[in-house]
């Protein structure tokens, strides 16, 4: 049976995860910093009204940080407690989106022995198009709730969250969705309302 994925880049490695867990790709915006937070997570930025954690991918995978480019995006992931069921919402950082496609689960392979257990928890399998490999994300084990919650504990003055709302607003007209990019073939993202 065959599944559609988003696939995206971290330095040249080509990662993918489950399209139906995609809510939207946005144009990189510099997340606003909390004090003293868990050095995987960039900031909060505002999506649909809401304040959600945004996860820096290099940092969670052991990876050297890299430079914002143009191609810069944030993916933003429905994320499922696999124990309650719960439903969470956060951005992580890719260094590019490239497209939406499908692969059947014959042509995947599973996660290989790298020592230890990481593959087994992170990796659903590694994927393969046009002779390049695709690494195929688990997103509800490599995340935690604890790790993408926003709790009230946070400190982020009115003032900062103002700032959040106004440079991150996101039209509700749906345009410019994941459904697009499957469309178009290459990682387009929704746009801001001052655009």
């Amino acid at each position: 049976m065959a599944k559609q994925y988003l696939t995206f880049t971290l330095e040249d490695t080509l990662f993918a995860v489950n399209v139906f867990q995609v809510r939207e790709v946005l144009a990189y915006e510099k997340p606003q910093i909390l004090p003293n937070p868990d050095p995987v997570i960039a900031g909060l930025i505002r999506s649909r009204g809401q304040s959600i954690s945004v996860v820096d991918l290099r940092r969670k995978f052991g990876m050297p940080d890299g430079a914002v480019s143009a191609d810069t995006r944030i993916i933003v992931l429905e994320l499922i407690d696999p124990e309650t069921g719960e439903q969470g919402i956060f951005g992580a950082i890719a260094d590019s989106v490239a497209e939406v496609l499908e692969l059947e689960d014959s042509s995947c392979e599973a996660a290989p022995e790298l020592g230890n257990s990481i593959a087994a928890e992170y990796i659903l399998g590694i994927g393969q198009q046009n002779g390049n490999f695709i690494i195929l994300l688990d997103v509800n084990h490599i995340f935690s709730f604890a790790e993408i919650s926003v709790t009230e504990n946070e400190d982020v003055s009115e003032k900062n969250m103002q700032k959040i709302q106004g440079d991150s607003e996101i039209s509700a007209d749906g345009e410019n969705t994941v459904a697009e990019i499957k469309g178009s073939g290459k990682g387009t993202t929704r746009r801001k309302k001052n655009d």
